[in-house]
């Protein structure tokens, strides 16, 4: 075991937890105790390095004297639960809604569910930083829904790093919905400034029974110092669907890795995804959609732009299984290098066992076009102006889609922002771009 997997259990067996919590603890601390630290040749992690995460010296997680920025929260109608490195600060949050609970408060029931539920979707045997997660699951939120009710507006989750010295802010989301239930939750990432190096370890669970439906958002909005090694882990039951989108404009290494599960036959996922490194950035998506019983449907886009001498992961996998006829499954992923010296790793992978299915896959790498560059400039725009109007162009199809209007108004000018633009301006060009 490494000088950095030492620290952080450490500090993950360290942090206060409920007692019934401790053989979740124990099992997470031991897996990952038992994992080897991933290197190149470790096919998950083959294209990105964590040799300066394993450098890190990482203090135990404290709760800031300072509120979140008014500015950087979604400003809707929503439970907002606020975080601080890892730890629920109950006087920035609004009152739980019912059905949802701290891990710390939870009783009977609740407890029940989340003992019944941890661990199990997310296979903390299989990723490395789930048990790192698992390890430090003293702080966290139960959502749980009845059958058939629908929670009366989303469930929003803001976690702020901040902090001088890098800490280990662990968070657990875990999100269960019985037969025919409905939610939205939104999870924003944030960190207090540049220089702000925490260690991110947020990882979420969403159980959908039969006819449950969720509107998931991760949105990982954190400056260049911050680590973010999070996962959205879903299991599907008959006609389930799930509906998520993901953002990443940057970090010094932001990985997510996406897995669902369709365990129920006629269930659905809708997942969308962008990225935008820049700078020396680096972020990883890794997802897997698996398909174990006939007759479900999932569609995955996911769009990069990478500038400067940034990097991007894209691992798609869509897995059939022997038992999933009458599939339909589709994945595509695009990706636009602003820079010579910008890089993207993609590998769609399609694993299929069954012979009646309809799937495809894809990827793409391209640069900005010249021809389209110069037909924007003999119409009087500027260079600098067309390579915005294009590369905005890229993944606002993407944006537009994002069903809740208030988070896509408040990522329109931190796009606006990336390309080092006025959002005013940002909107003109792009109202010019589909008009040209």
């Amino acid at each position: 075991m490494g000088d950095l997997q030492t620290a952080a259990l450490k500090l993950a067996e360290a942090q206060s937890a409920p007692a019934w919590l401790a053989d979740v603890r124990r099992r997470g601390a031991e897996r990952f105790a038992a994992t080897a630290w991933p290197n190149r040749r470790t096919e998950n992690w083959k294209y990105t390095s964590l040799a300066a995460l394993a450098n890190k010296e990482l203090s135990a997680p404290t709760a800031a004297t300072t509120t979140v920025p008014e500015q950087d929260l979604i400003a809707f109608d929503a439970y907002k639960l606020v975080f601080v490195n890892g730890i629920l600060d109950t006087a920035q949050s609004d009152e739980l809604p019912a059905g949802a609970v701290a891990f710390a408060n939870a009783e009977g029931p609740q407890v029940e569910q989340v003992q019944k539920h941890l661990g199990r979707i997310a296979d903390s045997s299989q990723h490395l930083f789930a048990a790192l997660g698992e390890a430090a699951s003293g702080e966290g939120v139960l959502l749980h829904i009845k059958a058939g009710q629908k929670l009366d507006k989303p469930l929003y989750l803001v976690n702020y790093s901040s902090g001088e010295a890098a800490q280990l802010a662990a968070t657990r989301l875990l999100v269960v919905l019985e037969t025919g239930a409905e939610a939205e939750v939104v999870e924003q990432f944030l960190s207090s400034d540049n220089e702000q190096a925490n260690l991110v370890a947020a990882q979420t669970e969403i159980v959908l029974a039969d006819n449950a439906r969720v509107k998931h958002y991760r949105l990982n909005l954190e400056h260049e110092g911050v680590t973010h090694m999070g996962g959205v882990f879903v299991e599907l039951g008959r006609d389930a669907n799930f509906d998520g989108f993901a953002i990443a404009k940057g970090g010094e290494l932001i990985r997510n890795d996406y897995v669902l599960e369709h365990c129920g036959e006629g269930a659905h996922v809708e997942l969308q995804g962008v990225y935008m490194p820049r700078g020396r950035q680096v972020v990883d998506y890794h997802t897997n959609i698996k398909h174990r019983v006939p007759h479900c449907t999932s569609n995955e886009v996911f769009r990069g732009i990478i500038g400067d001498r940034a990097k991007a992961v894209f691992n798609g996998r869509i897995h059939i299984f022997e038992d999933a006829q009458k599939t339909l499954a589709e994945l595509s992923n695009k990706n636009l290098l602003t820079s010579n010296r910008a890089e993207i790793d993609t590998k769609p992978e399609l694993e299929i066992y069954a012979d009646d299915v309809k799937c495809a896959h894809g990827a793409t790498v391209a640069q900005l076009d010249d021809d389209a560059l110069y037909y924007l400039q003999t119409r009087g725009v500027s260079k600098e102006q067309a390579k915005v109007m294009m590369s905005f162009g890229f993944i606002n199809e993407l944006i537009q889609t994002i069903d809740n209007e208030a988070v896509m108004n408040h990522l329109l000018p931190i796009l606006a922002e990336q390309f080092g633009r006025e959002n005013e301006l940002l909107q003109l060009e792009a109202e010019s771009f589909d008009a040209l």
